[in-house]
Parts: structure tokens; C-alpha cells; sequence
């Protein structure tokens, strides 16, 4: 027989799990700012050791690679006060803290939301792990490779044709794609809330058909709040994927609720 926890029992396991979320993310964080990887040959084949250095660490590899595919070719990163790098390195550690955390991030969310549910949708919970870090990752990959590239390339042809100096200040480069791929990752979620929001029973499975046309409306409003340029243009790149992804939740949920209704006739 399970008996029911306490709210103080919820509590309490909310607390450890968000601690072990918060371990492992800072464990990341730690390491990409301490430590660089250094290659070595091991019997012909290039492997990497981590080495001691908190100045040319992961974080700085990851900032020159950033630098290398996403600025154009004419604009120069800065710094204009002495501390912008090192917080910029924080920020891009934290960034990789988060990403490299995110199976253990999915896993401890999903356990803390099963008890919430039946028996019977706990295998479909276990289930959408997998997917769920599979999007984020997808999230961030389309907006690294295709959106924010754009955004750049596009916003500073309006400095190349007034002849302002194309310069970039690293702080703000550095939040400017961070918004990018956190907002990216996270909207790309899109089908596992509405997929585990459809298993506890709070909602029926048709109820986001019967909703799309005022939840593409709060996308639109949502893809406006989320872009930070402002210019009613790349606003379509995280809206037109999050509408394809709202639907691929509700043709999942409603898939799942004609499976569940052969199965008990």
C-alpha cells in the first residue's frame, strides 16, 4: 500500500532535488572556469586531459569558438572595464553548467512530478526524458547555428549603412546570445509540457486543439517578448518553430489518448 506524503515531506524532497540540481550545475560551472583541456596522444589517438588554468579555460575556448562563428567578419569584440571577460566567462560556464546538467535537470524534475500522476502515465513520464533533453539541445543547436547568426549579421547592416565602427562590447555579446539560447532551449519544451501536463488528467487531450488559435497568439506574444532586437523580424524564428512544435505536442497527446482508449474497450 503507498501512503500519501505530507506537504512537509513534499517539501522536503523538493528541497534535495533541487539541491542535487544545483550541485551538479555549479560542479560544471567550477570546472569549465578552473580547468582547459589539453590534448595528448595516447597510442595514435588525440584524447583530452583536463589541466589547471583559470584563465585560458574551457570558458575561454568556448567564447573564441563563439567569436570565430557568430560575429561578421568586420565587427570586434571589446572590452571597456576590466572586469567584463572574467563575468563574461561566468556567464558562458553557467551556460555550460546548465547544458551539460540538463539529463540530471530532466530526470530529478521528472521524479519530483510522477507522484502526481497514475500508475498508469508513470512509464509515459520515464518515456519523454530522453525527448526532453533531445529538444532543449536541438533549442539551443538551431538557435547557435541558424538564428542568432542572422540576427547579427542582419542588425549590423544598419551600422554599416550610417558608417558606424562595427564594435561589440563582450559583456553584452555574450548576453545577447546567452538570451538567445536559454529562450531557444526552453521554448523548444513546448511538447513535453503540454505532453506532461496531459498525463496528470489536469486537462483533456483536446483541449489544445480546441485552444491553438489563442495559443498562436500568445506565441506571437511570446516570440516578441523573447527576441531582444526588437525589429518584428527575427521574433518569426522562435515563433513559426514554437507553432510547429505546439502542434507536434497536441498530435502526440491525442495520439496517446486514442492508444489509451483502444486499450481499455
Amino acid at each position: 500500500m503507498v501512503t500519501e506524503m505530507t506537504l512537509r515531506e513534499h517539501l522536503n524532497e523538493l528541497r534535495m532535488r533541487v539541491v542535487r540540481m544545483a550541485v551538479a550545475v555549479i560542479v560544471i560551472t567550477l570546472f569549465c572556469m578552473t580547468f582547459d583541456l589539453r590534448p595528448v596522444d595516447f597510442g595514435g589517438v588525440t584524447l583530452a586531459y583536463p589541466y589547471p588554468d583559470p584563465i585560458r579555460n574551457v570558458s575561454a575556448r568556448i567564447m573564441l569558438y563563439m567569436q570565430d562563428t557568430l560575429l561578421p567578419d568586420n565587427v570586434q569584440l571589446v572590452q571597456t572595464a576590466p572586469g567584463q571577460a572574467f563575468f563574461a566567462q561566468v556567464y558562458v560556464s553557467i551556460l555550460a553548467g546548465v547544458i551539460g546538467s540538463m539529463p540530471l535537470l530532466v530526470k530529478e524534475i521528472a521524479g519530483f512530478i510522477s507522484p502526481a500522476i497514475s500508475a498508469a502515465a508513470k512509464k509515459g513520464i520515464s518515456q519523454i526524458v530522453f525527448p526532453a533533453i533531445a529538444l532543449f539541445v536541438a533549442g539551443v543547436l538551431f538557435s547557435y547555428y541558424v538564428v542568432v547568426p542572422f540576427v547579427l549579421d542582419f542588425l549590423y547592416q544598419y551600422g554599416e549603412a550610417i558608417g558606424v565602427v562595427p564594435l561589440f562590447n563582450i559583456t553584452d555579446f555574450i548576453a545577447f546570445v546567452l538570451q538567445f539560447l536559454l529562450g531557444f532551449g526552453i521554448s523548444f519544451e513546448l511538447p513535453i509540457l503540454m505532453y506532461g501536463i496531459s498525463l496528470t488528467g489536469a486537462m483533456s487531450p483536446y483541449f489544445w486543439r480546441n485552444n491553438i488559435r489563442y495559443a498562436v497568439i500568445i506565441l506571437v506574444v511570446f516570440g516578441a517578448i523573447i527576441t531582444p532586437d526588437g525589429s518584428g523580424v527575427t521574433m518569426w524564428f522562435i515563433t513559426l518553430p514554437m507553432i510547429g512544435l505546439y502542434a507536434a505536442g497536441m498530435v502526440a497527446v491525442e495520439n496517446r489518448a486514442r492508444k489509451k482508449a483502444k486499450t481499455n474497450t
